[in-house]
């Protein structure tokens, strides 16, 4: 019998590795056997949308500025001093709280924002809640920590938290609320209510840790990364003016269509006890786990491009089309109000058969039970507008096959 060359928590998530990886692999394979224009490939997020014209300007301009000595060298670890105090300026803005740079580390995408914050925040045994279905990767971030997801089923077919639910699920070990609006895989934009509901949980917990010696804070985390992508005059609410013990992450792979840049930041409530030592800890954190500083050209780029978005409208179009081809098919679905997703209900309890149908049809779509909600199907909207077109009749097909 041969050694394990890999930790086994490693082998075991190799194991059973993202179902959206899993489908966007077996794209891969259609494409090759039929052709691309024969496959509809709904399963990766990738944003395709060319990022605004300026971000062409700006890199001609830091091409001039790249060959002086140390035009691409290390930059302080929490980020470009001028990238911060121009990203502190752009969320207290959107999030309705006064920042300063201090308050802000830039970091590698949203990822390594939250990779950063559990590291400098948990130990082994912590629970970090969120509401299901949710982006699969948290359980990794947080466990590789010693951290353990506890996941509260959201409420169909909105999809709104389930708030009392999750304040059942607090215990003493309870570290993190993570909230994602607007929502993958859903597509839905968490209500001010809810928002303060939660937030209401926060203070209430954090209350009652003060009066115990040694107890330690519950964080609300949230993860904007699709903040822009709001449609039909939807509102993302700003979080940080709701609990002093808000933090916010995000990224501009979504907004700016950066993705391979990975730029991301995190941000904590100035008003929070103790927000210098966590902001400390994160810059730490963000050196220590390897990333050193985000990239310094897609800093810059983001901190040039703050008030643009790509063009927005491509993506609503194809939230529209979309929902044609689903309803015209028959299949199920709550119209998403953000981000660029559908979560649309399977004709049968078992997600994976539905999956297997479309597969039939050279359709990929993800599981609901990939993001911890059976019953489901993610499509992924960031394609063009003549696959999403050319897919209606293999659903209508597939639809047709469960019906009779």
């Amino acid at each position: 019998m041969s050694m394990l060359p890999v930790a086994p928590a490693v082998a075991d998530s190799m194991a059973s590795s993202s179902f959206i990886r899993k489908m966007f692999e077996k794209g891969l394979e259609l494409k090759k056997q039929f052709g691309e224009d024969a496959v509809c490939d709904f399963s990766l997020g990738n944003p395709d949308v060319p990022p605004p014209a300026r971000v062409r300007e700006e890199l001609v301009r830091l091409a001039d500025a790249a060959v002086k000595p140390l035009g691409l060298g290390y930059c302080p670890n929490a980020g470009i001093p001028a990238v911060r105090e121009a990203i502190a300026a752009y969320l207290s803005r959107q999030q309705e709280t006064a920042l300063r740079a201090s308050d802000v580390v830039m970091t590698v995408g949203a990822a390594g924002a939250m990779v950063s914050f559990f590291r400098a925040v948990l130990e082994p045994g912590d629970e970090v809640i969120t509401p299901a279905p949710y982006f699969v990767e948290y359980g990794s971030y947080c466990g590789h920590f010693g951290g353990v997801l506890k996941t509260v089923p959201s409420l169909p077919p909105t999809f709104d938290p389930d708030v009392d639910a999750i304040a059942r699920a607090v215990t003493p070990k309870t570290r993190a609320i993570i909230v994602n609006s607007p929502n993958n895989p859903t597509g839905c934009i968490y209500s001010p209510d809810v928002m303060k509901r939660v937030a209401a949980i926060v203070d209430r917990v954090n209350e009652e840790r003060a009066a115990q010696p040694g107890m330690r804070p519950l964080f609300l985390l949230s993860d904007e990364p699709y903040r822009a992508f709001a449609f039909d005059g939807a509102k993302v609410p700003p979080v940080l003016p709701l609990t002093k013990w808000a933090c916010v992450l995000g990224s501009f792979s979504k907004t700016l269509s950066l993705a391979g840049e990975r730029i991301g930041y995190f941000a904590a409530s100035p008003a929070m006890p103790g927000e210098d030592m966590l902001m400390a800890a994160v810059t730490l954190t963000n050196r220590t786990l390897g990333y050193v500083n985000a990239p310094v050209i897609g800093q810059r780029l983001a901190a040039a491009l703050l008030e643009e978005t790509v063009d927005l409208e491509v993506y609503n179009r194809r939230r529209l089309l979309m929902a044609k081809v689903l309803s015209d098919a028959g299949v199920e679905f709550e119209m998403p109000k953000g981000a660029f997703y559908f979560f649309a209900k399977s004709p049968v309890p078992d997600d994976g058969v539905f999956v297997d149908e479309l597969l039939k049809e050279r359709i990929l779509v993800v599981p609901g039970k990939g993001f911890g909600f059976a019953g489901y199907v993610r499509l992924s909207c960031s394609v063009d507008e003549r696959i999403i077109a050319r897919s209606a009749d293999g659903f209508k097909r597939t639809m047709q096959r469960f019906a009779t």
